[in-house]
């Protein structure tokens, strides 16, 4: 799939104040600082099209963007970042869970995982909230440019060890680098071929 057009389309803090016009909406969310903003702006194309910012939580709304006027790209805010206070860390995770439990319109959401690092235990807790409540995912890795092939290789399949032991059968993962642009058409082909099943 080729993205043509990408324009943002509104900020919310709750799915009630989401856009009106109802499309399918594949959502981005991970951990502060994992690369979030700057893996949209290589998907869509756009170098500013989501704010990139060296410090974490930067992102604290629920970022809609409207994608070749058919579908939605969600960016969420990050989860797990400890220096932001109790308050506002409590804020966020009722922004996240009020988005990915009464979107009706969330077809797929993607969570991302810095390649370098073990799987964390946050991480794990979010998918399993995810696999309780039957809210379709997939993997996708990150900055995978930042080390070799088989450094990296050997990280990942680390990971998907560890996934084996509390699930059956591996998400849908992905490699990706905003640098290089890995991973941009593998991760829209799929999105491309879900929309074209709806």
């Amino acid at each position: 799939m080729k993205i043509i057009d990408a324009s943002f389309a509104g900020s919310s803090t709750r799915v009630i104040q989401k856009p009106k016009q109802k499309l399918p909406e594949f959502a981005f969310i991970g951990r502060s600082n994992v690369g979030k903003s700057s893996l949209i702006n290589m998907l869509t194309g756009r170098k500013k099209l989501a704010m990139t910012s060296s410090t974490p939580g930067k992102t604290k709304v629920v970022n809609h963007f409207l994608i070749n006027d058919s579908w939605y790209l969600v960016d969420l805010p990050g989860y797990g970042y400890a220096k932001l206070p109790q308050k506002a860390r409590e804020e966020l995770k009722a922004l996240i869970r009020d988005y990915i439990h009464n979107s009706e319109e969330l077809v797929m959401l993607f969570v991302l995982v810095d390649s370098r690092h073990d799987i964390g235990s946050i991480d794990l807790d979010f998918m399993a909230e995810l696999g309780e409540n039957g809210i379709p995912f997939g993997i996708i890795y990150t900055k995978c440019d930042k080390q070799g092939p088989n450094v990296l290789a050997a990280q990942i399949a680390r990971n998907e060890e560890r996934l084996l032991k509390d699930w059956e059968d591996l998400p849908p993962s992905f490699r990706s680098s905003s640098e290089s642009g890995m991973g941009r058409d593998e991760i829209l082909d799929y999105i491309g071929n879900i929309l074209s099943t709806l």
